[in-house]
């Protein structure tokens, strides 16, 4: 019998190894599945997609952002910490700063340099914790915090004492008459803001809480010390890493202190309610824009308001911790003894969140008790904004007050918006966003709070309970307490002040001030 034909053979053996080669594709997925399986398992458990906190763990990251020790913040799982990462951050929308559920903070480190902030809050836990850990991820790891209001009632500060790092001082009598005889009182260049209402009276007490901050600094081994408000956030561009440690070491040694130049807040709605998380847009200092581009564009910039920013323009500096530093206002710091060498970045900023929330109309007014006429807003308040700003939301109705917020503060006009971007005058930054909320989905805000203690210390619920208290009489209250006055007013003024005048470099201290305005285009 003949055997089967040449090309009969080729079919068969065709479709035999079609069809091996099928079911080695189909095995290999599910092998691989398989393999897959047994190593989770093996890990610890089975991972669970639609949990983060399975996700986030540490058996699935183990890198670390520097200053943290068995729990720490993961980089994006792909790459390693750099500017190019933080760029592409804005372009993602899965979380790109996943913490540890069980996350510990490595404060006792050699890290250097050693960074603090002060800041005087009456905010709630909602605005601080975001605050506070956002720049924690940026290698901040000690805070000065002086509390009133809301930030000192026995809820708030219970949370803020549990977390390692972080000092809480309360307004407390004792408070007050510590910084009663303060040198501040004897000296000039903080004289014309004394015995003034709202703006003024808070420009005195952050420089007097500075000045302790600065003594508490020194005493901890600090390199650097910031003063920042619950509102702002540092933007570290121009570092090698998002970091403000790292753009902090990069400073020459004989620079004793570093301007960030501010950006401000374009809210783009009327309902915002978590500016950190939902605002992206700001406008561009003054001094990280061409001229020709800040005068040619400040019409259409301003859009009617009285100056290219809503409130300051300025900026806020740190100091490099050393002898004889002293706050020059809430803006600056400066020295007794000499004039201290100060740079100012060039991309690097303050993010301020100003006027972010319509609520932050009223919170405003509420603080303030003056008149709402434009001869008495001009005792209370500092900047023009915040002078007409006060005076809508203390006369007219919620619906008037709505729409003189939707004009004066929200960018609506997407094809203005479009073009200011293109220009460079606003800008979209992403990342303090994207931080924050990882932080947030990530649970490390709710662990806080679950993990604070049920009670505080009998005397720290009535050093509390006292600043707490103090605050709210402090909205009405034109100048320091009697016993401050009085104190003040016994010290032998007239010699002190005569020495200080001697010294050339002992200048006025730096308030809010308005960025440069159309006349300067001359």
């Amino acid at each position: 019998m003949a055997g089967p034909k040449p090309s009969q053979t080729a079919v068969t053996n065709h479709h035999s190894f079609a069809s091996k080669l099928i079911f080695l594709l189909t095995l290999l997925p599910i092998t691989l599945a398989a393999f897959a399986f047994v190593l989770q398992w093996r890990g610890g458990g089975v991972v669970d997609v639609d949990d983060p906190i399975s996700l986030w763990s540490p058996q699935h990251n183990s890198h670390r952002f520097p200053g943290m020790d068995s729990s720490p913040i993961a980089t994006v799982s792909d790459h390693h910490s750099s500017a190019s990462d933080c760029l592409s951050l804005g372009q993602s929308s899965s979380p790109s700063f996943p913490y540890y559920h069980d996350w510990k903070f490595q404060y006792e480190s050699d890290l250097k340099p050693k960074i603090c902030i002060t800041t005087s809050t009456s905010a709630g836990l909602d605005q601080i914790l975001p605050w506070m850990f956002y720049h924690k991820v940026l290698g901040v790891g000690t805070f000065f915090l002086f509390v009133e209001g809301k930030a000192a009632s026995p809820s708030v500060s219970k949370v803020l004492e549990s977390i390692p790092g972080v000092r809480v001082i309360y307004r407390t009598k004792e408070l007050e008459e510590q910084q009663a005889n303060s040198r501040i009182w004897n000296e000039t260049w903080l004289s014309s803001f004394f015995y003034k209402p709202c703006n003024y009276e808070l420009f005195v007490r952050q420089s007097l809480n500075m000045e302790m901050a600065i003594v508490m600094a020194r005493n901890s081994g600090m390199d650097w010390i910031l003063h920042l408000d619950t509102d702002e956030l540092i933007h570290p561009a121009g570092a090698g890493e998002y970091s403000l440690r790292q753009l902090l070491r990069d400073i020459p040694s004989d620079v004793d202190m570093v301007v960030f130049p501010n950006y401000e807040s374009s809210v783009e709605r009327d309902d915002i309610k978590d500016p950190f998380i939902e605002v992206s847009m700001f406008k561009r200092n003054y001094d990280h824009l061409p001229k020709d581009t800040y005068f040619g564009m400040y019409k259409e910039s301003t859009r009617g308001n009285p100056n290219y920013f809503l409130t300051y323009g300025n900026g806020k500096s740190v100091a490099r911790v050393q002898d004889h530093l002293r706050p020059n206002g809430a803006h600056r710091w400066h020295n007794y003894m000499k004039t201290p060498k100060e740079i100012k970045l060039e991309e690097a900023a303050v993010l301020h969140y100003t006027y972010a929330k319509f609520s932050d109309l009223t919170s405003r007014r509420d603080r303030c008790g003056c008149k709402p006429t434009k001869d008495d807003v001009k005792r209370c308040f500092m900047l023009e904004f915040d002078r007409a700003a006060f005076i809508v939301a203390s006369t007219s109705t919620e619906e008037e007050k709505l729409n003189w917020y939707r004009e004066h503060v929200v960018w609506t006009d997407k094809t203005v918006n479009l073009k200011l971007l293109r220009k460079g005058i606003l800008a979209r930054i992403y990342t303090p966003s994207i931080i924050i909320e990882g932080l947030k989905e990530s649970g490390v805000f709710s662990s806080v709070i679950a993990k604070a203690p049920a009670t505080l210390s009998r005397d720290t619920f009535l050093a509390s309970i006292e600043s707490s208290n103090s605050s709210r009489t402090s909205g009405s209250r034109s100048q320091p307490p009697r016993k401050i006055r009085r104190n003040t007013e016994n010290h032998s003024q007239a010699t002190v002040r005569k020495t200080l005048e001697a010294k050339s470099f002992h200048l006025e201290a730096v308030p809010p001030l308005s960025p440069p305005g159309p006349t300067m285009i001359a």
